[in-house]
């Protein structure tokens, strides 16, 4: 079984992590769609938001079962048990740090290949960042996010306010 890991913090999950996961469903047979937790962040939305968005604007794929992890992306690799790590590529700015991780995961376990995809290139210039930003100061998010974000990031304002 072809079986691959997509990290990411998914603080929020966008319409381009969404592209991403399509495509890589339907390479792999199954997609592990992990959040990295990491206590050094600050994230606006908890583990257990993330979780749940994730889970639903992900239950449209058979194949993709979404969990978490701590520590090493190597080591999560080896939990999962899978032959790739799916990394997501926006501009060229992304490739230079993406590249230099993806050959210290390498050496790190030689079994770690890192496979790169590009979204749409309509979703090319997003950002978790950029949406949080936007949604904040009220802008329109709907574009860029899966409904059910758009609606988690308006109560997230609300309560901020």
């Amino acid at each position: 079984m072809r079986t691959a890991l997509f990290p990411g913090s998914f603080d929020p999950v966008t319409n381009g992590h969404l592209d991403v996961i399509e495509r890589a469903s339907s390479l792999f047979d199954k997609i592990f769609v992990a959040i990295a937790i990491n206590s050094e962040k600050n994230p606006l939305f908890s583990f257990d938001e993330r979780k749940a968005l994730l889970e639903e604007v992900c239950s449209r794929f058979d194949n993709v079962v979404v969990d978490a992890f701590d520590g090493l992306l190597v080591d999560a690799a080896r939990k999962f048990d899978v032959s790739a790590v799916i990394r997501g590529l926006r501009a060229i700015s992304d490739f230079e740090y993406e590249f230099q991780m993806a050959m210290m995961n390498r050496a790190l376990s030689e079994k770690c290949e890192t496979i790169f995809l590009m979204p749409k290139p309509a979703y090319s210039f997003l950002s978790s960042r950029m949406i949080k930003e936007i949604a904040m100061f009220g802008g329109d998010v709907s574009p860029f996010v899966p409904p059910a974000v758009a609606e988690a990031l308006g109560r997230k304002k609300a309560n901020l306010q």
